[in-house]
């Protein structure tokens, strides 16, 4: 469900009302949802811009669409409009968006995953890497490609053992060790070149 407030309500239609279109909502979708760039998205949306499968939300004067794929991702959000000294200030607050956490019963697959997406990837960044998983062993062994400046990064091994393993260790059970399958002689831009390590 998604709470929009009667002031974000009064704002939207006072703005649907000057452009005089009939049929003029508002569509709100999530731009790559379940990630850490995920984003929430609204513009104005006449009937035929529409893809025919979003979710409906009658307001005050307009419809308020959802993208059919972002339900999930936007349930609980909610919409709000500040009245400020300048004008104002459109506030939207989806908890969701991100993603959350795999539960207790997911597979370590999946909980590795969310890891990296979620927790390694935005610290290797800082430094132009990045890495994705290519496969979990049947005996707990992840196995992992860096790519970014951390193909080829003198400072790789260090990474990967105080950093990736160590948080893969302690925050997954079931991870029994942390591999690097990357052939790191063909690197193009790493961080820390090797020979500098």
């Amino acid at each position: 469900m998604i709470d929009i407030t009667e002031a974000a309500q009064a704002h939207f239609r006072r703005l649907i009302e000057r452009e005089a279109l009939p049929g003029l909502g508002v569509r709100l979708s999530a731009h790559m949802p379940g990630t850490t760039q995920a984003d929430v998205r609204l513009e104005f949306a006449e009937p035929g811009d529409l893809a025919g499968d979003e979710e409906a939300i009658a307001c005050a004067g307009f419809t308020l669409w959802v993208d059919q794929a972002s339900v999930v991702f936007l349930d609980g959000a909610r919409i709000d409009f500040e009245q400020q000294a300048t004008g104002g200030q459109l506030q939207i607050r989806a908890p969701k968006i991100k993603g959350e956490a795999p539960p207790e019963s997911a597979s370590i697959k999946d909980k590795v995953g969310w890891l990296i997406e979620h927790e390694i990837n935005p610290q290797l960044a800082m430094h132009r890497g990045m890495v994705e998983l290519q496969e979990v062993t049947a005996d707990g062994v992840v196995v992992l490609r860096f790519g970014g400046g951390c193909h080829g990064c003198g400072m790789v091994d260090v990474t990967l053992k105080n950093g990736i393993e160590k948080t893969l260790l302690a925050k997954v059970p079931g991870v029994t060790a942390v591999r690097d399958a990357t052939d790191h002689d063909t690197g193009q831009a790493p961080y820390v070149p090797r020979s500098v390590a």
